[in-house]
């Protein structure tokens, strides 16, 4: 028989044998971990927003970032390999436009439009994402511009004289008039928005880009909201994390 000190030495052995092979699985776990973050930066909450990065489940947090810091913003853009200039300060009272940026390289008509470096980050994105496949996928084109209807308008909501500023009062917003293909062809979201069982192609594509905005703007309005919008999209970064997708 044994003595009773070295059975106990045994199991006391075998204890801490398999404590350390719960710590080896455990670093083994955590560097996997590390390597898959590092190779997947969009589900990592903790790596910056490249624009060029598919989206994640990190993704919608970082928007979220973005739009309530500026300087986060420009160095997404930076990052991003997106060329944009920085303009100086505009505006007075509640139309007052800190942030001012324009895209060097742009494709929407009938200029590139100056308005906060959240809504160029999301318009960029979207259009990488969103609106250029549809055009393939869809309309078997690739796109080749799209018609704006501005950013900056000094007003309240819907032209009140007392309520809500709206977003276009700090440059905040851009409404989306519709798309133009290389083949030629003309997407209008007046003409062309229709019932979302439709099986027509423009309206299939409208669906899916309107839709697609949702990812990256604070705020999508889409004729179905109302009529003030049965002609364009209205797209915003109003701060806050709670979006607005109608």
């Amino acid at each position: 028989m044994k003595p009773r000190h070295t059975i106990s030495w045994r199991i006391g052995r075998f204890a801490a044998d398999r404590r350390l092979l719960a710590l080896l699985i455990f670093i083994a776990i955590l560097l996997a971990a590390m390597a898959w973050l590092r190779d997947n930066p969009q589900h990592d909450p903790w790596a910056p927003l490249d624009l060029r990065d598919p989206d994640g489940f990190a993704t919608a947090a970082k928007w979220s970032s973005l739009r309530e810091d500026v300087q986060i913003c420009q160095q997404v853009l930076e990052r991003s390999a997106i060329e944009f200039k920085v303009l100086e300060p505009s505006g007075v009272g509640a139309c007052t436009r800190p942030d001012r940026v324009t895209l060097e390289d742009s494709p929407l008509t009938p200029s590139a439009p100056v308005a906060t470096c959240a809504v160029n980050a999301a318009m960029t994105s979207w259009l990488q994402k969103t609106v250029e496949p549809a055009a393939l996928d869809i309309m078997n084109s690739p796109l080749a511009s799209v018609r704006h209807l501005g950013t900056y308008s000094c007003r309240r909501l819907y032209g009140r004289s007392e309520g809500r500023w709206s977003q276009h009062a700090t440059g905040n917003a851009i409404d989306i008039a519709g798309f133009v293909l290389e083949d030629g062809t003309e997407i209008s979201i007046v003409s062309d928005w229709a019932e979302e069982a439709s099986t027509d192609r423009k309206a299939r594509f409208l669906r899916r880009v309107g839709s697609g905005a949702c990812d990256v703007f604070g705020t999508v309005l889409s004729p179905d909201y109302n009529e003030a919008h049965r002609d364009h999209f209205h797209l915003d970064q109003a701060r806050g994390n709670r979006g607005v997708c109608r």
